[in-house]
C-alpha cells in the first residue's frame, strides 16, 4: 500500500511495529501465583483466572493443578499438596514441625533420599494396554494366538512419593503452558520473584525446579525489587515525583514483609526492612472462618468444630468456609456494601448462608489491622523514619486490597492525608495497574523485558550475569544522609534565601542531578553568587487544642482536659556550608531593556516598579561520586554565557 499523502504534500512515514519479546514476569508466591506478559498484564490461565493458587491435587488417575486443586481440599485433602515453595532448598530436619501436618498433604521423609522432605499421594495407575490382536501374516502368528483384543483392566491403586522440588516444577511448568497458550509462541525466558528471606540454597532449588520445568531464568527478583520495577514504570509513576521515600506492605500467607526505600530518579535504596512470620493473611481468615461458624451454629443450633483445640475438628466444613471467604473478601474489597458467605452442606447436610458488612468485618479481624499497623511502626523507629515524611504506600497481596487495613494504617501511624495509596487513586481492584494482586508479576514483567533488551554478546555479558546472578547480593551501595542543594539570594524564608533541593537525603551514590532555575540579576550588577548547602530536614510537632463543644442554653461546662491535635510541619534546618559559586553573567542586554533576539536562554527582563529587573536561566549540575565527594558547576543557559564551579572533597 501506497503511503498516504500528507496535506503538505510529503507522504506519512510507514509506522514500525516492534514485537515485543516473548519473555514473562512470574510472581511465586505461597499461596498464590501469578503470570505478566511483556506489556506488563496479567495473564489468565486457562480456568480465566489470574490468581491461581499454588496447589497440586491428584485425584485417581487425574491431576489438578491451581485454583482446580484447592477445592480438592475439602473431599481430597491428603492428596492436595499447598504450602510447598517456602519448603523449597530445606532439608526436613530444617522444617518446622507445624508445617510438617497440616490441612492438605503432610510432608514426610523421602524414605531413598535422606534428610529429604517429600509428599505421599495416592493415586491410579492407568492398567497396562491390551495385547493387540494377532495378525495371521504376522511372523509372531501362533496357533495359539488369540485373534481378540485382551479386555483392558481397571487402573491399580498405587502411592507415589513426590520431592518438593518435583512438585515446584508441576505447577511451573502449568504457567509457562498457561502463558506460551496466550502469547501464542514459546516464552524464552522469565523472571521469578523470590522473598528476601530466601537462603543461596532455596534460592538455588527454586532456580533448579524452574529450569527443570522448562522455563529459562532471566533473574530470580526479590520481591521488593519487583515492586520497585512496577512503581517506577511509566504506567505506575507518570503523576508522581521521581523523588519520593516509598513504604511497601506486602501481607502474604506466610508472613508479613515491610520494605522502606527512597525511590531517587528511578532508583530505589532500602532504607529498612522487615519480616513478621507471625503476622499472615491466614489470621484473616482463621477470625472469619471462626465469625461464620459460630453463626452457623447459632442459626442451626448444630455445633461446628474449628478451633484447633477441638479433639475432632471439623476439618471439612473447615475447608468450605475457607474456600468460600476467598469471595467475601473480594466483595468486601469491591463494593461498600455487605458481602454473603454461601456453603452447601457445611455439616450434616444443612446449608449456611450468612452476611458481613464492611463495618462487622473489620471488627472482626480488627486485631490483624492492629498487628500490621504496630509493625510498621516499629520499622519507622528503627529507621529513623517519621510517618510524615513517606510519600507513597504500596500494597502488595490479596489481603491488602480491604479498604479497613488501609484506613486503620493511614490513621494509627500517622500517615499524613495527601500520602499516595492505591485507594487514593481508585485503582486497587479490577487488575489495574494498581491491584496490590497484580504489582509482582508486572514489576517481573517489566524487568524480564529490559533484560530482554539488552544484546547477547560479549561486550554486555558482564551486565547479563550481574541480572542473572545480583538477586540478593550486597553490592555495598552507599547513600547520602543529608539533602544538598543550593541558596539564593532573596525570598523572605528562615534560611535566608530561596532553598533549592538538588540531591535528597538517601540518594544512591553515585548520582548525578541537573535542575534549572531563574534568577534576578541587577541591571547594572550581572554577579551571580549561590551557596551551597547540606542541610536538615526535620518534623516540628504543633499541638493545637481542639474548639470545644457547644453547649445548650442551661447546660454547664464540665471542667475536662483541653484535647488537643498534633499538627506536623516540614521545616529544613542550615547545617554545613560546602561552598559558594560565583561568576559573572555573560548574556548580552541591550539597553532598552528587552530580550536579546529573543533567543533561547536570553534574559528577561521585568519591570517592578521604577527599577528593571534582569532574569536569566541557570543550570547547576550536582555530582557525587561513591565516596562522598561533590563536584557543583553553575553555567547560564543560552550563548554567550559564562560558569562557575565548586569542588567538595569527600569528608
Amino acid at each position: 500500500m501506497a503511503p498516504k499523502p500528507m496535506p503538505n504534500g510529503s507522504a506519512e512515514a510507514p509506522i514500525e511495529v516492534t514485537s515485543l519479546p516473548p519473555v514473562v514476569g512470574i510472581n511465586f508466591g505461597d499461596s498464590f501465583a501469578s503470570i505478566a506478559e511483556g506489556l506488563a498484564e496479567c495473564i489468565a490461565n486457562e480456568d480465566g483466572e489470574r490468581q491461581i493458587a499454588c496447589a497440586v491435587s491428584f485425584f485417581g488417575e487425574e491431576m489438578y493443578i491451581g485454583n482446580q486443586a484447592s477445592h480438592q481440599l475439602v473431599k481430597n485433602s491428603q492428596n492436595t499438596i499447598t504450602g510447598f515453595r517456602n519448603l523449597l532448598g530445606l532439608k526436613f530436619s530444617e522444617i518446622p514441625q507445624s508445617a510438617q501436618s497440616g490441612k492438605s498433604a503432610p510432608v514426610i521423609q523421602h524414605p531413598d533420599i535422606p534428610d529429604e522432605p517429600a509428599y505421599k499421594v495416592n493415586i491410579l495407575q492407568p492398567a497396562p494396554a491390551p495385547i493387540p490382536q494377532s495378525n495371521h501374516n504376522s511372523t509372531f502368528n501362533t496357533p495359539l494366538a488369540s485373534h481378540v483384543a485382551t479386555p483392558r483392566s481397571e487402573p491399580i491403586p498405587a502411592t507415589r512419593i513426590l520431592t518438593v522440588s518435583e512438585v515446584a516444577t508441576m505447577f511451573l511448568a502449568s504457567l509457562l503452558e498457561s502463558a506460551e497458550d496466550f502469547l501464542g509462541r514459546k516464552v524464552t525466558g522469565a523472571v521469578i520473584t523470590v522473598p528476601t528471606s530466601f537462603s543461596p540454597a532455596q534460592k538455588a532449588a527454586l532456580e533448579k525446579a524452574a529450569t527443570d520445568a522448562g522455563v529459562h531464568v532471566l533473574q530470580l527478583l526479590e520481591e521488593a525489587g519487583a515492586a520497585v520495577a512496577t512503581t517506577t514504570s511509566p504506567l505506575w509513576s507518570q503523576t508522581l515525583p521521581a523523588d519520593r521515600t516509598q513504604l511497601v506492605v506486602d501481607l502474604g500467607a506466610s508472613s508479613l514483609a515491610l520494605t522502606l526505600m527512597s525511590l531517587r530518579d528511578g532508583l530505589a535504596h532500602i532504607l529498612e526492612s522487615s519480616s513478621s512470620p507471625s503476622i499472615t493473611a491466614d489470621l484473616i481468615d482463621a477470625h472469619l472462618i471462626k465469625f461464620f461458624a459460630a453463626d452457623f451454629t447459632k442459626k442451626t443450633k448444630i455445633p461446628l468444630k474449628i478451633c484447633p483445640s477441638d479433639s475432632v475438628p471439623d476439618a471439612r466444613a473447615e475447608a468450605k468456609l475457607k474456600l468460600a471467604i476467598e469471595h467475601t473478601k473480594r466483595t468486601i474489597s469491591a463494593s461498600p456494601g455487605a458481602a454473603t458467605v454461601s456453603v452447601e452442606s457445611l455439616k450434616d447436610g444443612v446449608d449456611y448462608t450468612g452476611s458481613i458488612n464492611r463495618m462487622r468485618f473489620d471488627l472482626v479481624v480488627r486485631n490483624v489491622y492492629a498487628s500490621v499497623s504496630s509493625s510498621i511502626i516499629d520499622l519507622l523507629t528503627t529507621a529513623g523514619v517519621d510517618a510524615h515524611d513517606i510519600d507513597e504506600i504500596v500494597y502488595v497481596g490479596g489481603s491488602t486490597c480491604l479498604p479497613g487495613l488501609d484506613e486503620h494504617i493511614i490513621t494509627t501511624v500517622g500517615f499524613r492525608e495527601e500520602v499516595e495509596t492505591p485507594f487514593e487513586r481508585g485503582t486497587v481492584v479490577g487488575g489495574g495497574v494498581g491491584d496490590p494482586t497484580t504489582v509482582l508479576a508486572r514489576g517481573c514483567a517489566v524487568q524480564a523485558a529490559l533484560i530482554a533488551s539488552i544484546p547477547d554478546d560479549e561486550a554486555h555479558r558482564e551486565i547479563r550475569e550481574a541480572y542473572e546472578h545480583g538477586a540478593g547480593a550486597s553490592n555495598g551501595v552507599q547513600a547520602t544522609s543529608r539533602t544538598v542543594g543550593v541558596l539564593l539570594p532573596g525570598g523572605d524564608s528562615s534560611l535566608g534565601g530561596v532553598w533549592v533541593p538538588v540531591v535528597h537525603k538517601e540518594t544512591a551514590l553515585p548520582a548525578r542531578r541537573v535542575v534549572q532555575f531563574d534568577v534576578e540579576l541587577g541591571e547594572q550588577s550581572k554577579a551571580v553568587s549561590l551557596e551551597v548547602w547540606e542541610v536538615k530536614e526535620t518534623i516540628r510537632i504543633e499541638k493545637v487544642a481542639l474548639p470545644k463543644p457547644e453547649l445548650d442554653e442551661g447546660e454547664e461546662e464540665e471542667d475536662e482536659e483541653e484535647e488537643e491535635e498534633e499538627i506536623k510541619h516540614r521545616e529544613i534546618e542550615k547545617l554545613t556550608l560546602l561552598g559558594v559559586v560565583k561568576f559573572d553573567a555573560r548574556l548580552g542586554i541591550k539597553p532598552a531593556g528587552q530580550a536579546l533576539w529573543g533567543q533561547k536562554g536570553a534574559p528577561k527582563v521585568q519591570n517592578k516598579g521604577r527599577a528593571k529587573v534582569i532574569t536569566s536561566t541557570l543550570e547547576v549540575s550536582f555530582i557525587v561520586d561513591t565516596t562522598g565527594g561533590l563536584k557543583v558547576e553553575v553555567k547560564e543557559v543560552g550563548e554567550p554565557s559564562a560558569s562557575g564551579t565548586l569542588t567538595v572533597p569527600a569528608p
